[in-house]
């Protein structure tokens, strides 16, 4: 049976609403989607030192934030699809930064703990990376997936850390996996996660990941599908003069 009319029948045994709003209809009504198709280089407020060129598919606010999160903690597996596809495009906007591109793409998603992965039962940047991957290779890029990372010991929960503070909760999380396969010559490394926040995960992946690509190789590129918004610092009130007596 085809794929289109197996989607059709479980519309009507089990509605589906968006995940971002809540209008029934797709997983994803368009104009949630559309939020998540404006990439643009992620900036955390403090950049970490090492902070690799990281690209996001949209703001991890508004709709995409219960987008998201309904993803990652709620077991909605079937948003693998456009949150996948958003990720694509943001590893599309980090590579075209690149001045060339001579040797293949590899994805490399940011482990999950131990703890976190018996929680949720599935590795969900791991389906975010293979969503992608199909993504990039049907726009005609040699794209793969490749695990090199994994976790070495156990980070404190970040909630209500400085940037200081989740950098330093970090160090030391990610180790390069024992028996990774080989790197093509000249391969992208491009670490890959579902959120941006402070840049600590990314930036010690990244600089866990840099001797695998090689002093002469391209530098380590970040993806996510979706970056905090970056808050603007508070303006000090302007003072203005008192004027002349008896003018208001």
């Amino acid at each position: 049976m085809d794929g289109g009319v197996l989607a059709a029948l479980a519309d009507l045994l089990l509605p589906r609403e968006c995940a971002g709003c809540g209008v029934p209809g797709a997983v994803l009504c368009r104009r949630c989607a559309a939020l998540l198709a404006v990439p643009h280089l992620a900036q955390p407020r403090r950049f970490p030192a090492g902070f690799p060129p990281t690209v996001a598919a949209g703001a991890y606010a508004g709709p995409v934030r219960p987008a998201v999160n309904a993803f990652k903690e709620r077991g909605r597996a079937e948003l693998a699809r456009p949150l996948g596809a958003a990720l694509a495009l943001a590893v599309a906007g980090v590579l075209a930064g690149l001045p060339t591109r001579s040797g293949p793409v590899r994805l490399v998603p940011v482990p999950s703990g131990a703890a976190a992965l018996r929680a949720r039962g599935r590795d969900h940047v791991r389906e975010l990376a293979a969503r992608a991957v199909a993504e990039l290779r049907a726009a005609g890029v040699p794209a793969d997936e490749v695990r090199l990372l994994r976790r070495s010991g156990r980070a404190a929960d970040s909630a209500g850390l400085s940037a200081a503070q989740r950098r330093a909760n970090l160090a030391g999380t990610f180790v390069l996996r024992d028996g990774a396969p080989e790197l093509p010559d000249g391969a992208v490394l491009v670490v890959v996660d579902d959120v941006v926040t402070s840049g600590a995960t990314l930036t010690e992946a990244a600089a866990v990941l840099a001797p695998a690509a090689g002093p002469a190789g391209p530098p380590v590129l970040a993806a996510v599908v979706a970056a905090t918004p970056r808050r603007p610092a508070a303006r000090a009130p302007q003072h203005v003069p008192p004027g002349p007596r008896g003018v208001c």
